[in-house]
């Protein structure tokens, strides 16, 4: 049974008879795991294994665990820092700032992959305008070629860990106020404005190599009236044509308030959102919704998007847990890490 477009989350630390009837249905690609999905590594690592084994090829298996506020497991994990931090050290010593950022991109897949998970949903390629309430200290920096500096180095790190890396929220969610999580959210900036400043980074990203971006739920009315990822404007003509992204295209959460704000039913907003681009949708904490889209939607994977997905998947470098730790390249990174000073608090939606 091949992918399907439809990332689905679960209920708790194991699999319960209605996650595995959802998770067996054709509509199913992948699974988010969320901070209630996890009680210890070993409990993790058997929960992927769980759902690796229900399909063939196996579900991915995916998590936003990017350091600082936004980080869903944490015991038993290392405790990465705020992406600003990095760019706070950038300014200063921009070298060490690269190392780091490489150090923290290995170290957070290595972990993630040892226990596996398939990939995070980072880096956070947003600018920090100094007023958003969500993104925050999850930008690295204001400056984009300070940003499109660590992105890159932090998606080294990845890489070295065995992760390919998705920039996220396209093309740029730091200049509002609001957060799309909870509100309708809109962006009266004009093209150019974007252009020059927070589409810096995606390009460079997407000049690297990076494998999957990440619209943002929020509106730019100079450019199209829908969201970024609803719109044939931003996901067809500007990334893929434009800024030439052949990578996958992964929606945010359709259950959030400001993809409802744009359609009311989640088959419409999951049908719009295939329409405009996106290879796969996310549903996250809205069993109901889940249920409609996997009972309504009727979409063929385009083949383009079938080998996007197929990408995705980890390649666990280092084995379990216990040998990651036996691997001299690991404990330097973690020690290195652990005196840039971390602190965590957990986003809602857990």
């Amino acid at each position: 049974m091949s992918l399907g477009p439809v990332m689905l989350d679960i209920a708790g630390i194991q699999l319960t008879e209605d996650d595995i009837k959802r998770l067996l249905h054709p509509l199913a690609g992948g699974v988010i795991l969320f901070t209630r999905n996890y009680s210890n590594n070993r409990q993790l690592t058997e929960l992927t294994r769980q759902i690796h084994a229900l399909r063939n090829p196996h579900l991915l298996i995916a998590v936003d665990h990017e350091g600082g506020r936004v980080q869903r497991f944490q015991k038993d994990f290392t405790r990465l820092p705020a992406m600003r931090k990095l760019g706070e050290i950038w300014d200063k010593q921009p070298a060490r700032a690269r190392h780091l950022a490489k150090q923290v991109g290995f170290v957070l897949a290595a972990e993630l992959n040892a226990c596996g998970v398939d990939f995070s949903f980072t880096p956070v390629l947003d600018l920090d305008h100094g007023q958003s309430c969500v993104i925050g200290d999850r930008a690295f920096h204001h400056d984009p070629n300070a940003v499109s500096d660590l992105a890159h180095n932090l998606m080294l790190g990845l890489r070295k860990g065995g992760m390919l890396a998705i920039g996220k929220h396209f093309p740029g969610h730091g200049y509002i106020q609001t957060d799309s999580h909870l509100e309708k959210s809109i962006d009266q900036r004009r093209y150019i404005d974007i252009e020059m400043n927070d589409l810096i980074p995606f390009q460079h990203m997407i000049n690297s190599g990076l494998a999957g971006i990440m619209p943002a739920h929020v509106i730019y009315p100079e450019i199209d009236q829908k969201p970024a990822g609803f719109s044939t404007i931003w996901l067809q003509k500007i990334l893929r044509t434009e800024l030439q992204f052949e990578g996958c295209i992964f929606s945010d959460d359709l259950s959030m308030r400001g993809a409802g704000d744009y359609l009311e039913s989640m088959l419409l907003r999951a049908h719009a959102a295939l329409t405009a681009g996106c290879d796969m949708i996310l549903v996250c904490n809205n069993p109901a919704g889940a249920d409609e889209i996997l009972s309504g939607l009727h979409w063929e994977m385009p083949a383009t998007s079938l080998s996007r997905l197929a990408r995705m998947h980890a390649r666990n470098n280092f084995g379990s847990l216990t040998k990651l730790h036996e691997n001299g390249d690991y404990v330097q990174a973690i020690r290195e890490i652990g005196a840039i000073g971390c602190e965590s608090q957990e986003l809602p939606f857990q």
